[in-house]
């Protein structure tokens, strides 16, 4: 049993507040209602992974000292384009950031955090900044609140099962006992939702085969439209959150584009809108919007620099093959 089957909370409710409302207050008062020891720092590296730093909280005066000034990391060794010789990045929490780690063995609660420099600036090259700065400049220009959700896909391989056999590149949408892992991304999903993700739902998805002993059946999780830096960092934590609890059920969790000639790959489809007092503009009148064309065309002009950046596995490519996922 992991530990959040049974002593994880729900902050949002505990708190009676939404999330984008926490203060730093707020996590301290929920710290101390919960009798919460330790805390996590994290954040993702140039490798796109999460990674943690670990706080035992000696008392509250240490706690508040950590939620208002973070603490510092070699950024050397998060990210290949920082010098050893100018290294040192301070981590800061976002306090509507956080969750409660469902895989700790002893209470812990989590904060994503934001990179600064030496002199308390946010980190001109970090990709959190980088996007919050974006979505700042494209609203100042344009009025528009960019907005954003996820698909995220990805195989789950354990030993192959005789029973109920699926059909080969037939899983989509298919239910137990056929599609062996539902259970599975249910607790997935409802891990997921617990740290702030806004899920719209989740299937099996097409790819489903075996191979040298192993079955790969294809899931996908997906998101509801949100603010474009909610959706990066529901992203982030949703890979974090599968792949833990895969290591737990001893399966093997892959995200990877291609993994093998003639079966379905994974994708990462993001779907963007425009909003605007709570009102989408990608259409008017029941037709497709000109701001909407506008964007579209935008995102066409700029094709290279973003496939640069969104497409950097060069196994994403082996995807385009005709009548394949």
């Amino acid at each position: 049993m992991t530990n959040s089957d049974s002593n994880v909370c729900d902050i949002v409710a505990c708190l009676k507040k939404p999330r984008a409302a926490f203060t730093k207050a707020d996590i301290k008062k929920f710290i101390k209602a919960q009798g919460i020891r330790h805390v996590n720092f994290m954040y993702p590296g140039g490798d796109g992974r999460l990674k943690t730093l670990n706080f035992v909280l000696n008392d509250e005066a240490y706690l508040d000292e950590i939620l208002s000034c973070g603490e510092r990391v070699d950024g050397s060794s998060l990210f290949s384009y920082i010098e050893a010789s100018s290294s040192d990045l301070y981590v800061v929490p976002r306090f509507s950031s956080a969750f409660i780690d469902p895989f700790a063995k002893l209470p812990t609660l989590c904060l994503l955090c934001s990179f600064f420099n030496k002199d308390g600036e946010p980190l001109e090259s970090s990709p959190e900044y980088t996007l919050r700065k974006a979505c700042a400049a494209f609203k100042k220009a344009t009025g528009f609140e960019f907005q954003a959700m996820g698909e995220l896909e990805y195989y789950v391989i354990a030993p192959e099962s005789a029973s109920f056999p699926a059909v080969d590149q037939r899983g989509y949408h298919e239910s137990a006992p056929f599609a062996k892992f539902n259970e599975f991304r249910q607790k997935c999903m409802h891990y997921i939702s617990l740290a702030g993700g806004l899920i719209k739902y989740g299937h099996s998805e097409v790819g489903n085969f075996t191979q040298d002993g192993k079955l790969y059946e294809q899931n996908e999780i997906e998101f509801l439209p949100c603010a474009a830096e909610d959706a990066a960092n529901q992203l982030t934590v949703a890979k974090w959150m599968i792949r833990n609890l895969g290591a737990e059920y001893g399966y093997d969790i892959t995200f990877a584009p291609k993994i093998t000639v003639g079966k379905a790959g994974s994708g990462l489809h993001v779907h963007m809108r425009l909003m605007k007092n709570g009102k989408n503009q990608m259409l008017k009148g029941g037709k497709i919007s000109d701001s909407a064309k506008r964007a579209i065309a935008g995102m066409m002009k700029l094709a290279p620099s973003i496939t640069a950046f969104g497409n950097m596995n060069p196994t994403s490519y082996f995807r385009l093959v005709p009548h394949q996922e």
